[in-house]
């Protein structure tokens, strides 16, 4: 929510995996889909479904992610159907790119990090934090 400004006058859809989020900072439209990790197969099926349903929905342009797996899966997803594609990794992620961050790496078009070094030791581009 932090990076919001820097998309007013664009046409925008947030898509969330915590009911709720998107009415507490009144990010309209929103989508919500289900969360899923590595270690839960039956979650990690049924985000790229949900996932797509939305990309087809919505047919953006450029996607930016700064989220876990379900974020990957939306890179991933939305090249494939043409879009722009741009991870930012999590600024909490002070020593080294996060897991889904790296599998990232090969969907997205732009891939940055919030920390300076990290971004120099992982070949990442650094463009500042949002904190």
């Amino acid at each position: 929510m932090l990076m919001r400004p820097a998309f007013d006058g664009h046409d925008v859809v947030y898509v969330t995996t915590l009911e709720g989020l998107a009415e507490q900072f009144n990010a309209s439209p929103a989508e919500l889909i289900p969360d899923c990790t590595r270690s839960e197969k039956r979650m990690a099926a049924q985000a790229p479904l949900a996932l797509l349903g939305v990309l087809l929905r919505h047919r953006p342009h450029v996607i930016v992610s700064t989220g876990a797996l379900p974020g990957v899966i939306a890179l991933g997803l939305g090249r494939r159907m043409g879009a722009r594609t741009v991870w930012v990794d999590s600024v909490a992620n002070a020593e080294d790119i996060s897991m889904s961050g790296k599998l990232a790496k090969r969907f997205a078009h732009l891939w940055m990090s919030q920390w300076p070094h990290v971004a120099e030791d992982a070949g990442a581009v650094y463009a500042g934090a949002v904190l």
